[in-house]
């Protein structure tokens, strides 16, 4: 089998890791009768620690310059800790497990999305054809768990979890590694990275755009559940989402150009928005869950959109540590953010109001978004390389 083609199989394995997770650990720590306030502590304390776990390893990985060997000692702690997170139900034991958790399983995202795009341009492959089986890894998983849950009990998701997790982790053993740059790492290149003007709003605008995301990501498994909805049916949502991904990703080739990222991210900023706006108003379990298919037009979109930008400005030699930069933004600190004040508004002003809030948040993203585009859009890059 080929490198693409393992590949494409790790991607469906991990992202159902990250569907166990991810999607799973709200709805399982309801079910174990937290609060909602409760559960954004214990996320939002996890998020805390991939703010320092995600740097690390990606500065080991480029230090190292190896992906694949930091991945399979990853994932073996990740296996191993998932299983007793779901195996608990003490609020402390919980809180242990979900740190650590995020500290070894969460680092695993930008290093296979950096393995993704560097075996994909090796191949001559687009990187969505291998990232589309991320998404369906993540759709199929989250309709089985939803299943599993519902007729299996909450702590079904120890065995599943384990089982994925020890897939996961023979498939990487066969894995390519990354080809190694040639070029040397230093600080002053990604000091130039990070104190590029063009850097920090693109770095501001991901951020705007992930907490309503992770918000979104974090209590809409819990907002089912309170209007009446079943695990099986919070499932059913996930699979739609994660399902609906799919398309997007695969036709990546066709509908993403180079210099024109910016206008892509500017569309799936005013879809979130449609899509926060329309949350706040359902009050029928089913059609919330029909309303998930509007992923297609946001997270996807959004998501490549960033990794192709970010890609044409960030020094080659530190891909590696870009990738991890933004993905620490999208699923690390705006997941704090997310989890905390998500929480608390969720508890103490509703469902409604949270999404109205974050629905604003989107449109302030998307007129950042057309700011961006207007000034920066059309550039083919936007940092000199190092000499």
């Amino acid at each position: 089998m080929n490198s693409s083609h393992l590949l494409r199989s790790f991607n469906f394995l991990y992202f159902a890791l990250l569907a166990l997770f991810v999607s799973f650990l709200p709805v399982y720590l309801d079910a174990q009768g937290l609060t909602t306030s409760k559960i954004g502590l214990i996320i939002g304390t996890g998020g805390i620690i991939t703010i320092f776990s995600q740097p690390l390893w990606g500065m080991i990985s480029d230090r190292t310059r190896t992906i694949k060997k930091i991945m399979l000692l990853l994932l073996a702690c990740s296996t191993i800790t998932g299983y007793f997170l779901y195996a608990s139900n003490s609020f402390f034991i919980l809180l242990l497990f979900t740190m650590l958790l995020y500290f070894f399983l969460m680092p695993l995202d930008p290093l296979t999305e950096s393995l993704n795009f560097q075996i994909a341009e090796l191949n001559g492959v687009s990187y969505g054809s291998i990232r589309t089986f991320g998404a369906f890894g993540y759709a199929v998983t989250s309709l089985v768990v939803g299943y599993a849950m519902l007729y299996f009990g909450a702590h079904s998701l120890a065995l599943l979890f384990a089982g994925t997790g020890v897939l996961s982790f023979l498939i990487c053993l066969c894995l390519p590694d990354a080809p190694a740059t040639g070029k040397p790492v230093t600080w002053k290149s990604l000091r130039n990275f990070l104190s590029y003007r063009e850097t920090l709003w693109f770095l501001v605008l991901i951020f705007i755009a992930a907490v309503p995301q992770r918000i979104n990501d974090t209590y809409l498994g819990v907002y089912i559940r309170k209007l009446g909805g079943t695990s099986d049916l919070v499932g059913q949502a996930w699979f739609l989402a994660a399902g609906s991904e799919i398309l997007v990703f695969a036709l990546s080739f066709w509908w993403m150009r180079k210099g024109k990222e910016m206008l892509m991210i500017s569309i799936a900023c005013l879809f979130y928005v449609i899509r926060f706006f329309l949350s706040a108003w359902i009050t029928d379990p089913h059609v919330l869950t029909y309303l998930q298919l509007l992923q297609t037009f946001t997270f996807p979109v959004f998501y490549s959109a960033a990794i192709q930008y970010l890609y044409r400005i960030v020094p080659e030699e530190w891909k590696a540590t870009g990738q991890t930069v933004l993905a620490l933004l999208f699923f690390g600190v705006s997941g704090i953010v997310a989890s905390y004040l998500g929480g608390l508004a969720y508890e103490y002003l509703g469902a409604r109001t949270m999404y109205l809030l974050i629905s604003s948040m989107s449109f302030v993203g998307l007129l950042l978004s057309f700011v961006l585009h207007r000034v920066y859009g059309g550039r083919h890059s936007a940092i000199p390389r190092p000499s």
